[in-house]
């Protein structure tokens, strides 16, 4: 009977015990998941700044592109490359121009130039039909302000 009474003691010991530490367990699994929520909302937040400091770089370099050369908006393409290709062409045209009939200056372009047409066919290589005809176009304009306004 002893050892029946202290069985009965030692389980209602452990029992007590192990409610206690439920409890103890339970607060800090809720403190934890507050911490957890409130570094969500913080990670969150930088992202949106980052999200809206990349919109306005984003931004910017489109209107760089926009002004390498005057009356010429070069589109958004679904490959990157392709809208990177065309303002790297229009400032090229740019500095081109410029140079006007500067031999020193004309035969440093002409290694860029020949870059560029290379990369060109790759870049369209890359574009479904409609966005090859749209490069085309933009390119084909870039290329004739260039002739026109030497």
């Amino acid at each position: 009977m002893k050892k029946v009474i202290l069985s009965v003691f030692v389980a209602g010991s452990l029992l007590a015990t192990s409610c206690k530490n439920a409890k103890e367990t339970e607060e800090k699994v809720n403190e934890t998941t507050e911490a957890v929520v409130e570094k969500t909302e913080e990670v969150v937040e930088k992202v949106e700044k980052a999200v809206e400091k990349t919109e306005e770089v984003v931004s910017e370099a489109a209107k760089k592109t926009e002004s390498a050369i005057e009356g010429i908006t070069i589109p958004e393409f679904k490959d990157p490359k392709a809208g990177e290709y065309l303002a790297s062409y229009a400032e090229y045209a740019k500095k081109k121009k410029e140079a006007g009939t500067d031999a020193l200056k004309t035969a440093e372009l002409a290694k860029t130039g020949a870059d560029l047409a290379a990369k060109a066919k790759e870049v369209v290589a890359g574009l479904d039909e409609e966005s090859t005809k749209k490069f085309n176009s933009v390119l084909a304009e870039i290329k004739a302000k260039l002739n026109t306004e030497k």
